[in-house]
């Protein structure tokens, strides 16, 4: 009978992967593990990424983030990179399988109940999380999760206890979604656990895609914050939420009559304080205007999104005053949209308080929108300060510099005019 050779172990220098040997060769299974080893072997890229950005945004924020989107889009793995990425341990809890107790906490009774009544015990995963101080639990497959499990989720998600156990402030909160119909056995999330949530909608990039599969993945990082522009912040977010109540007030609490925009963000003074929260927290990292479009539309829906985006906009406009004070070295928005509203607005304010020094003023300005950006801009705003002209003010030299754009805007209306009356089209239907 052949005597028995445990197996020993070896160590590729190259890969540091352990290897066992049954006699003097690696088992196959072995073998296996040094291959999968070699698979998981990736990386991590500096790269921009709207969609993680508004993620990690709403993380530092401590804001509870839900990820809708399809099964296998790469939700879970960008939870467990966030995790990685940050330092943060990650606790993963599949909401459609627990009972409400889990999360309510079960009931313990003690050596004398009617006395000290009876403690909610809470799952060991919070008891977990307690003890680190800190970590990511990330909610998984919520829109499975049956309604009675869903109302046992909004004291976690909002107050972060689970029975008589407060989460410490260390813990984040994000949760992922199917929607209900590549769900199984879907559920459209409760209004109230909605509510708590900024929804992202969550995509796939086909060059994040390709690339990550080729071993190099988008790397997850906390914004960078300016502590200069933290008062500024605060003070931008609350000016920007409050001006667009003040004008709309229906817009405070809106409960939608579909039972599926219920599931997803609407607005309520709750939402706003998140959007308040979002938007200075954006503004004090600098995040571009499509990062925060997926952040405030997120929290407070689409509609009340836009116009709230509409208003910080004008917000960030520049002062027509400013700009009439210093017209050839001014500093015009790139945006066309943005750089034909500042142009409008310094016509608008010549027209408020005409006077012959402010005309050419504004005619300057508008030699300097040539100069910097698209003439289209520039003709609106040009045939509308040439009609505020008085008797007794001399044509500047700027307007022959003008004169040419708005000329040749006119001759191509008027060929769009002529063409749209030989196909019997309205004007500009194609345009």
């Amino acid at each position: 009978m052949p005597s028995y050779t445990p197996p020993a172990t070896t160590t590729d220098t190259r890969t540091g992967t352990r290897t066992e040997q049954v006699h003097g060769r690696p088992s196959r299974l072995a073998v296996a593990d040094a291959l999968l080893t070699l698979l998981r072997d990736t990386t991590t890229e500096l790269r921009p990424d709207d969609q993680l950005e508004a993620l990690t945004l709403s993380v530092a924020a401590d804001l509870p983030v839900l990820l809708w989107g399809e099964p296998g889009i790469g939700k879970t793995a960008a939870l467990t990179q966030l995790a990685e990425a940050l330092d943060l341990p990650l606790t993963t809890v599949i909401a459609s399988v627990h009972e409400p107790s889990d999360f309510s906490g079960l009931p313990v009774v003690g050596d004398d109940p009617a006395e000290q009544g009876v403690p909610m015990a809470p799952p060991d995963w919070a008891v977990r999380l307690v003890r680190a101080g800190r970590g990511l639990l990330f909610l998984d497959e919520l829109s499975t999760a049956p309604p009675a499990v869903q109302a046992a989720l909004l004291r976690l998600v909002l107050e972060r206890r689970i029975g008589s156990l407060q989460l410490p402030p260390g813990v984040r909160i994000v949760a992922a979604a199917n929607p209900r119909g590549s769900a199984a056995d879907g559920w459209e999330l409760s209004p109230p656990l909605a509510n708590r949530f900024v929804h992202l909608q969550w995509t796939h990039d086909h060059d994040v895609v390709v690339r990550g599969l080729g071993g190099t993945w988008p790397r997850a990082t906390l914004p960078h914050l300016d502590a200069a522009k933290l008062p500024t912040a605060v003070e931008h977010a609350r000016r920007a939420v409050c001006g667009l109540l003040t004008t709309r007030p229906a817009l405070v609490h809106r409960l939608p009559s579909s039972e599926a925009r219920r599931g997803g963000a609407w607005p309520s003074p709750r939402s706003w304080d998140m959007a308040v929260r979002l938007l200075a927290f954006a503004h004090a990292a600098g995040s571009s205007r499509e990062v925060l479009s997926m952040l405030v539309r997120g929290t407070v829906g689409d509609g009340p999104g836009l116009e709230l985006l509409a208003v910080l906009d004008r917000m960030d406009l520049p002062d027509p005053e400013d700009l009439l004070a210093d017209p050839t070295n001014a500093d015009l928005p790139e945006r066309g949209d943005r750089r034909q509203a500042a142009l409008d607005g310094v016509v608008a304010a010549v027209r408020k308080r005409p006077d012959r020094a402010r005309w050419d003023a504004a005619w300057a300005l508008l030699v300097r929108a040539l100069e910097t950006g698209a003439p289209d801009l520039v003709v609106v705003p040009a045939t509308t300060l040439a009609a505020l002209r008085q008797e007794d003010w001399d044509v500047p030299e700027s307007i022959e510099r003008l004169a040419g754009v708005v000329t040749l805007s006119r001759r191509a209306d008027r060929s769009v005019a002529r063409a749209a009356a030989r196909t019997g089209d309205p004007v500009g239907a194609g345009r």
